[in-house]
């Protein structure tokens, strides 16, 4: 995500990032690279011009020539401007009303269907809330079926009516079952739609009138760049939407969308899509996405993801073994689960300041843990708990039965010695800065 764009900004301010002599040409030249990384981004030209510009008088506003660490503040110049660009602050989704009406629109192939799936997840599991998905797309064959396989996954009800080819029907049909069956959110599912295609926005704009949403949301594939933030335009003319969502951002995007479509719609980008699974979903945070695209990673997000998956009574049963050199493949099989479950390795990778550089290039697969898991899985209960008793004979038992080489086995013996010694160093001196390290990331929300 971003990736081409962070390296070129990042070799655009390296010049100011020294403490050599910085001057007013420098700051020039820096920023008219600034401009051409994002029109490399696909972010509307005059968008990237106004950006220069007003980064160009603040800085030389507010004495960057003469500061002290005046990389620094150009850095921090851009990346408040590029907040501000993107919207400020988070936005969060109106779930005023009873039931809270949620209705989708965006173009074909934008991953509508898929997102009110992860949208619905994310109220149910986050927001603790009773969702209801309506599928309302008559005309793509198979729609109706992937919206019920998409409820049946994350375990929410999918009201559809098959014999129906009227939306505005199915819509209202959808919001009645929720009032009377105790929904208290109705996500609807609508048929993606041409901008051009008069005949489909006209019925989306019917399905708007009939149903007054208190949110409508018009859902983009981020990797469609400036096509992306001309077409939300178009379906804000018709809708008046109240935010945008961009999918696909893990995928090979550029960033334009992100960065202007915020300037030329005015609308806020509410969420974004960041994978394939259900989970897959975080709310937009314009500052913490500012600092990514400028390799500053996102601690906080990563803090956030850790304390979801945090369990306290775990960690503590893990101290205890630690202490009592107990630490198993067992325990550590746990925990290997628990990283999993906060996302991609690849996106928490790019959370931690500076790795985005340093992984550059580096295809990090999410089944990297696999071979780890076949070789556990292949050991026996008794070898688990006490890894001192694999001798030459048992290595080669397990690796026959995980398909992996002694080679691989004596490394993940040593990459286990080491990491238990480590935990066992963090135990020391107080015994108890593994549960306060973790006790302290509830604190930097």
């Amino acid at each position: 995500m971003f990736d081409n764009l962070s390296e070129k900004l990042d070799k655009a301010l390296h010049v100011l990032k020294g403490h050599g002599q910085i001057t007013e040409i420098n700051v020039a030249e820096t920023l008219k690279e600034v401009r051409r990384a994002l029109l490399d981004a696909d972010v509307n030209f005059k968008i990237a011009k106004e950006f220069t510009n007003k980064v160009k008088e603040k800085a030389l506003g507010q004495d960057v020539l003469t500061s002290l660490q005046p990389g620094q503040l150009m850095v921090k110049l851009v990346k408040d401007e590029l907040t501000e660009l993107m919207g400020g602050d988070a936005e969060g989704i109106n779930l005023s009303g009873t039931p809270s009406v949620i209705l989708m629109s965006g173009l074909q192939g934008s991953g509508k269907t898929t997102f009110s799936g992860k949208l619905a997840n994310y109220l149910k599991t986050k927001k603790t809330k009773k969702p209801l998905l309506v599928a309302c797309d008559v005309y793509r064959p198979a729609a109706i079926d992937q919206l019920h396989v998409v409820g049946e996954q994350i375990g929410v009800e999918v009201f559809s009516d098959r014999g129906n080819n009227d939306p505005v029907a199915i819509s209202k049909a959808g919001i009645a079952h929720a009032k009377a069956n105790g929904f208290n959110v109705v996500i609807i599912d609508t048929a993606g739609r041409l901008a051009v295609d008069e005949q489909m926005m006209n019925e989306i704009a019917n399905i708007h009138k009939a149903i007054q949403p208190q949110e409508t949301l018009f859902v983009v594939d981020s990797m469609t760049g400036q096509d992306a933030v001309n077409t939300a335009k178009s379906f804000n003319d018709v809708l008046n939407f109240d935010g945008v969502i961009l999918t696909k951002l893990d995928g090979d995007t550029r960033g334009g969308a992100a960065i202007s479509i915020k300037s030329v719609v005015n609308k806020p980008i509410k969420f974004i899509g960041t994978g394939e699974k259900m989970d897959a979903i975080d709310v937009f945070y314009p500052s913490r996405m500012a600092e990514r695209i400028l390799g500053m990673g996102d601690v906080v997000s990563l803090v956030e993801r850790a304390q979801e998956q945090f369990d306290e009574e775990e960690a503590r049963k893990i101290q205890k073994k630690i202490a009592k050199n107990k630490f198993g493949f067992d325990d550590f099989l746990s925990q290997i689960q628990q990283i999993k479950k906060m996302g991609s390795l690849k996106d928490l990778m790019g959370m931690i300041p500076g790795a985005g550089k340093a992984l550059k290039g580096l295809d990090i697969d999410d089944d990297a843990f696999k071979h780890i898991e076949a070789i556990i899985y292949s050991m026996t209960p008794d070898e688990r708990s006490t890894p001192a008793k694999l001798n030459a004979s048992r290595k080669k038992r397990i690796a026959k039965g995980s398909g992996t080489s002694i080679q691989e086995i004596n490394q993940l013996l040593k990459q286990f010695d080491q990491m238990s010694k480590m935990m066992k160093m963090m135990q020391g001196g107080g015994g108890k800065k593994m549960m306060q390290m973790m006790g302290a990331m509830k604190g930097m929300k």
